[in-house]
């Protein structure tokens, strides 16, 4: 990139010399016009989700380059489709930037976007830009999902099973070695990349709705409870149970994390980057056992039956082997915006 471009600050080209520049990211027979219009298939319901991500917050250049703040981004509001059932239409972006962020951080900031939509094929149709103190995004992501397959907090029932899609833990601890670079030594470079793609690069799991609706055929009128674990896998599980009016029951042992893990945390710190980490992105559902089995073995390694929901409202931690006590679970040690 020319260093004089690459040094210009969005100061420097005001408003509207931005949007001119980002435009090139979004499809010109969309934008243009105070609103975009999205084509759904009749038969379909509009799904709509919105994420505001607020630099120092959600994101910090000690961790996360342009590009990978943009994927996160884009991965958190297609997870939130995902949890719903939902496939991908488009997303908008709002933008309140300090006009002394340079313009080449903003473009960067969209080509991570585009690099994890594109995999999804998936389109920023629109927008807007202001001015503001601390560099924020606002994404309104669209789906589309058939209303029969939606998936809701509040369906869980008395004998479900409780599926996690993915291991826990690998966000928290790729920015772990982020932060603290010593950490490093006690990994190998694949182990280390591994879990620092976890958090910086996350795959929202919209791959797993058509095996999901492949093995609900014969039960199509199966109501799916569920939702992602962007906040950890205990506030998962805590709030389908508040929804549905139910309890749970996780097992310690079938709770899935990184297998390096096992030689670098001790069971303590594991269990805790597992179920308070969050920003893991994994889908956590609620269905019955015959489907949970053979959802987990489509799905291969990773997945789990994590434990099973329960009459009451307790959500509790159990292990099988009583080498730890049992634990109620709560969202008191998981990432609080106004705790103190």
């Amino acid at each position: 990139m020319n260093s004089e471009l690459s040094s210009q600050q969005v100061k420097d080209i005001g408003e509207q010399g931005l949007l001119e520049r980002l435009q090139r990211f979004c499809p010109p027979e969309i934008i243009g016009d105070d609103a975009a219009v999205l084509e759904t298939v009749p038969g379909q319901s509009l799904v709509v989700t919105t994420d505001v991500l607020v630099d120092g917050v959600h994101f910090s250049n000690l961790t996360t380059s342009p590009e990978d703040a943009g994927w996160r981004a884009a991965a958190a509001n297609l997870s939130d489709l995902a949890a719903m059932g939902a496939s991908p239409l488009g997303i908008t972006v709002g933008l309140g930037l300090p006009g002394e962020l340079r313009v080449s951080w903003v473009e960067r900031l969209y080509q991570g976007m585009t690099e994890c939509l594109q995999k999804y094929n998936t389109l920023i149709v629109g927008g807007d830009v202001v001015r503001s103190p601390v560099t924020t995004l606002a994404i309104t992501a669209f789906g589309q999902v058939n209303p029969s397959q939606i998936i809701r907090r509040s369906a869980a029932v008395v004998g479900d099973t409780i599926v996690v899609t993915g291991v826990h833990g690998a966000s928290k601890a790729g920015l772990e070695l982020l932060l603290h670079p010593e950490l490093v030594q006690n990994l190998k470079d694949a182990e280390c990349t591994a879990l620092i793609l976890a958090h910086q690069r996350p795959q929202p799991r919209l791959d797993v709705l058509p095996i999901l609706w492949k093995i609900l055929t014969p039960n199509s009128q199966l109501s799916i409870a569920g939702m992602d674990s962007s906040d950890g896998l205990a506030d998962a599980i805590i709030q389908i149970c508040r929804a549905s009016g139910v309890g749970a029951v996780l097992e310690h042992r079938q709770i899935p994390i990184p297998k390096t893990f096992n030689h670098w945390l001790t069971p303590d710190q594991a269990l805790k980057y597992a179920l308070y980490g969050g920003e893991d992105f994994e889908l956590v559902l609620c269905l019955p056992q015959e489907l949970a089995s053979a959802l987990v073995q489509h799905l291969g390694e990773g997945a789990a039956i994590a434990g099973r929901i329960t009459a009451g409202s307790t959500v509790i931690l159990h292990d099988e082997q009583k080498k730890f006590p049992d634990q109620v679970l709560n969202l008191s040690q998981g990432f609080q915006h106004f705790g103190q």
